[in-house]
């Protein structure tokens, strides 16, 4: 497994609880769209076995010909010691990146993609928006949902509706406005949904899909392949 150690560029302040760690690309470091990683904060492989808490999986919001590797985190004010510790960190620091892979990539099957995000799960998705803005052969459309109850939405300069691009972009700071939307996009019996948040909003969204009759080869998840059984199958047992 190779670590690659690099160093913090820039913070963006999202919102009041969502930063942006903006890291230096490491040399021959590469990425796709939709891709997760392994962030590590120092002291994590001092000891005999790694400190685990001072490593976290995250995904990467940008896109390589952005120049930087992009964090996107949500931080509150209680936070883990992982969080606390990124909290605190500035422009210089050094972190650890490992194990880059994508479950998620943009599909071109000529085919309606929709995207159902919660809260800072857009990062995810902000890459996969992006690569479709430069090259939209392939896609007929994007439709991406995002539910987020703090009602500070994220990434409003790219995810904005656009007509010339076949983009939608759709917010809403509910459950219940949630699920009642997803339902709307379902009645789409041939399109791709893609899901991302926790494993409790998966649970939760993937029951509305399937029972909307979409089948689970429609239904991507940021999950390695052992894992997808423990979700796709929820509304059939």
């Amino acid at each position: 497994m190779q670590i690659y150690w690099t160093k913090i560029k820039q913070i963006i302040e999202e919102t009041p609880e969502v930063k942006t760690f903006l890291l230096d690309c490491p040399v021959d470091y590469t990425w796709k769209e939709g891709s997760h990683l392994h962030l590590a904060l120092k002291g994590f492989n001092t000891g005999e076995k790694p400190n685990r808490s001072l490593v976290r999986h995250m995904s990467i919001s940008t896109l390589p010909n952005e120049e930087a590797v992009g964090i996107t985190t949500r931080i509150k004010e209680q936070s883990s010691e992982f969080k606390t510790i990124l909290k605190n960190m500035g422009i210089g620091e050094e972190v650890a990146l490992f194990k880059t892979h994508t479950h998620v990539p943009l599909k071109r099957e000529d085919k309606t993609i929709y995207l159902l995000s919660a809260g800072v799960g857009l990062a995810t998705f902000r890459t996969l928006v992006l690569e479709y803005f430069e090259r939209t052969d392939g896609v007929q459309n994007i439709h991406s949902l995002n539910i987020d109850s703090s009602g500070d939405y994220l990434f409003t300069d790219i995810f904005t509706s656009t007509a010339e691009k076949n983009f939608t972009a759709q917010f809403v700071n509910n459950r219940p406005a949630y699920y009642e939307q997803v339902k709307d996009l379902a009645t789409d019996k041939n399109g791709l949904y893609y899901v991302v948040g926790s494993d409790e909003f998966l649970i939760q969204t993937i029951t509305v899909l399937r029972e909307q009759n979409i089948q689970p080869e429609q239904i991507m998840l940021d999950k390695h392949a052992h894992q997808l059984l423990d979700f796709l199958p929820i509304a059939e047992k």
